[in-house]
């Protein structure tokens, strides 16, 4: 992967149900390395554009480059051989099946591995995870914690370069969200990442980018600090509206 081509590269993105706008001539880019961060209200089309980049929604118009590869026409399990991981915020793991088979499951299906390769990769992915401990434990049996890191653990196994995460924070405790900021951080050296989160001090923490989404529309794109404090964000986000004369 060249450092000089973005990992992903989404230009002109336009998808609407009827009156609703989910995503409106919407650019965006990331590089290996870094995570970009989004956040928006309700119905701001947050989920939306990440099935879209995912290709389970396929898009009125514009394109969706990964790695120099125009996929904006292929089906989602053809965009994951291409290197797209998604992790939901409600995990649906195998639950008859150990966290290792999920794992390999997720290897040999998404990164197309066999035999030993595919076995070596799943125990790899297991260890940078840090769920190597529970490698023979039924995914069924996890606590939600574990559930979630085995979400992110099966979108790595597919070999992906972009890791899309959506609101994996969401139900854990701070002491399983700092947990989790570690991991994610560790993981960001080797990937891409676009993260979906409510939790701002966890974006704070691992995001070098905040990208603000208002109804399909994206209205910011900087450093966590000068997105949070600009008026539009406070007005739209958080709903603090600034007073005239008193605009940030």
């Amino acid at each position: 992967m060249s450092q000089d081509v973005p990992v992903l590269q989404v230009s002109g993105l336009r998808k609407s149900f009827g009156a609703i706008t989910v995503a409106r001539d919407l650019d965006l880019e990331i590089r290996q390395g870094e995570c970009v961060g989004v956040i928006g209200p309700n119905g701001a089309g947050k989920s939306s554009v990440f099935s879209l980049i995912a290709g389970v929604l396929a898009a009125d118009g514009g394109r969706v480059i990964l790695d120099g590869t125009d996929v904006t026409r292929l089906p989602a399990h053809r965009r994951v051989h291409h290197g797209i991981g998604r992790a939901f915020q409600i995990p649906q793991p195998f639950a008859g099946l150990t966290v290792y088979e999920n794992v390999l499951s997720a290897a040999c299906s998404g990164a197309g591995l066999r035999g030993s390769a595919a076995s070596d990769w799943a125990c790899e992915v297991l260890e940078r995870t840090g769920l190597a401990r529970r490698a023979d434990t039924l995914a069924g049996a996890l606590m939600l914690l574990d559930r979630k890191n085995l979400e992110v653990a099966k979108a790595v196994a597919t070999r992906a370069k972009l890791l899309m995460l959506d609101e994996i924070g969401a139900g854990l405790t701070e002491r399983e969200v700092a947990f989790l900021i570690e991991r994610i951080a560790a993981l960001k050296q080797d990937h891409a990442i676009i993260w979906i989160e409510h939790i701002a001090h966890a974006l704070k923490a691992v995001a070098d980018r905040i990208v603000v989404l208002n109804f399909g529309e994206k209205v910011a794109d900087g450093p966590f600090d000068a997105v949070m404090s600009s008026a539009v964000v406070r007005e739209i986000y958080m709903g603090l509206k600034e007073e005239a004369g008193h605009a940030a």
